[in-house]
């Protein structure tokens, strides 16, 4: 991958201008290179910048925010807390999809693919875009969070009315980037099962979402509109 190569709308490009040319940009790119090269990576190179392609700027209504991609062999797709179709549903988008039935009074979501959310409007964002197999966490701490910051911040200033979901302590952390007074802000425990039953479950953010998207003349999200 190089910046030539980086499949990203034109749009993101636009609004994150400089982050490219950033010293810190370059040196990440050159270690994930590497990484690819010589170690087994998630997700598949086409899909690291997966989630702001499919979510431009002016598409976006909803930030769902993830710590970095799943690290298990076929789970990572480029969205976060997304699996391809086919693939089994790991603990946290279990609990996701348990608390979306309950939230919205319907039947559990079968795919696991949150592609469908995406094109709608929803960006699935990882502060981390990259990781070793089998090693959560091993891609942080080298320039992706600087990055994704960056892509909070600016689309948090470009746009108004914008619903973020920040799901445990990590994500909580990104409150600071975003103006209130603005946007809605919905905090929660994560979904994994090790938190999940702490705040989670019962948090009722998909209605919420829904109900100031449609305050704000926005159209709602369909949030359970693919059976798979």
């Amino acid at each position: 991958m190089g910046n030539e190569r980086i499949k990203l709308d034109p749009a993101w490009k636009q609004l994150l201008d400089n982050q490219f040319d950033e010293s810190y940009f370059k040196e990440l790119i050159g270690f994930v290179k590497e990484e690819y090269v010589r170690s087994k990576v998630y997700p598949p190179g086409r899909y690291i910048f997966r989630a702001l392609d499919l979510c431009p700027p002016d598409l976006a209504k909803v930030v769902i925010l993830g710590q970095d991609p799943y690290h298990g062999p076929g789970q990572a797709n480029g969205l976060c807390f997304s699996v391809n179709e086919g693939i089994p549903h790991p603990p946290s988008l279990q609990n996701i999809f348990k608390e979306l039935a309950r939230d919205l009074q319907s039947t559990k979501r079968v795919s696991g693919d949150l592609g469908d959310w995406a094109a709608q409007g929803v960006l699935l964002l990882n502060a981390t875009l990259t990781v070793k197999d089998s090693q959560a966490g091993s891609h942080q701490g080298k320039g992706w969070e600087s990055f994704t910051d960056q892509v909070i911040q600016r689309l948090a200033a470009h746009k108004e009315h914008l619903v973020f979901m920040l799901w445990g302590s990590y994500a909580q952390q990104k409150a600071a980037l975003i103006d209130r007074s603005r946007h809605l802000v919905l905090e929660s425990a994560h979904p994994s099962p090790f938190s999940a039953h702490r705040g989670f479950m019962g948090c009722a953010h998909f209605s919420k979402a829904n109900a100031y998207l449609a305050e704000h003349g926005i159209k709602p999200i369909e949030w359970n509109n693919s059976t798979g």
